[in-house]
């Protein structure tokens, strides 16, 4: 029997892969070209557009089309591919900090729009590229090179935000969960309108460091543990509760998208 292996979208003579050891981002790249793959997705007709951060270096290794942009803007570039030509398959790459914190108020919009877009959001609890800062996900209480005796901040939630602003499809994964996120992302890219997975997969090199997870076993061990379904997250009690999170299928719906009310609305406007 034969697996997808996504080998036909990699530049292979980029490899090894720039980020730190322990890092999930392999992980996750790998699960979304497995998708690409099983989808039958061809690298001419899919456009993976990133922003500033580790994870938005994944387009360094893609034979797909590509476009490396601003910070925090990703989502709005991949609106106007979208807006151009519907007939792409167009996959936005962002971390916390590019698509949730600087980059919070296009989430919102994609999602209102419900514009076709899959957004792929590793979550790695901090800014990893410039030095550990706190982001807008970083868990309340916890270190960072800039909250150092802890975040007096309360951390967002990417999911809900998401599903309140008009996604058709939220999941959450982590790196430690292989297989079930790779169906995530071939589910999200399957969805017609706007499609999120976060996936939580802390930073070693910082976030790690200043939180008892430097080493890679350290932090899949703890997202084995803390990542529960709904079922079981429902039969947790006491104030414990709060340190674990749900992941799996959170959202599933048919809104039609952006593009297909936009075609009725031409319609009309040609027919009056």
């Amino acid at each position: 029997m034969s697996h997808a292996t996504g080998a036909k979208y990699l530049k292979k003579d980029c490899l090894p892969l720039m980020w730190c050891p322990g890092c999930g981002n392999g992980i996750v790249l790998g699960a979304m070209l497995r998708a690409f793959e099983e989808l039958g997705y061809q690298n001419n007709d899919t456009v993976v557009v990133t922003g500033i951060g580790c994870w938005g270096k994944a387009d360094d290794y893609l034979l797909t089309n590509a476009l490396h942009t601003t910070h925090g803007r990703a989502l709005a570039f991949a609106t106007g591919i979208k807006a151009y030509n519907p007939k792409l398959n167009v996959v936005v790459l962002m971390g916390d900090g590019d698509g949730a914190t600087i980059g919070g108020n296009h989430l919102i919009h994609a999602a209102r729009r419900n514009i076709d877009l899959t957004a792929i959001v590793v979550n790695n609890y901090n800014y990893g590229m410039t030095g550990g800062q706190f982001s807008a996900t970083t868990p309340a209480g916890k270190y960072t090179s800039t909250t150092v005796y802890g975040n007096p901040e309360r951390e967002l939630d990417i999911c809900a935000l998401a599903e309140v602003s008009g996604a058709n499809y939220v999941a959450r994964g982590t790196a430690y969960h292989g297989w079930e996120l790779q169906e995530h992302i071939k589910e999200a890219l399957n969805k017609k309108g706007f499609s999120l997975v976060e996936v939580v997969s802390p930073c070693p090199t910082h976030y790690g460091r200043n939180n008892s997870m430097s080493a890679a076993v350290e932090m899949l061990n703890w997202l084995k543990e803390k990542g529960v379904t709904r079922e079981q997250y429902s039969q947790l009690n006491g104030p414990y509760k709060e340190e674990y999170f749900l992941t799996g299928k959170l959202v599933d719906r048919d809104v039609p998208d952006f593009n297909t009310r936009y075609e009725e609305i031409r319609a009309r406007a040609v027919k009056a």
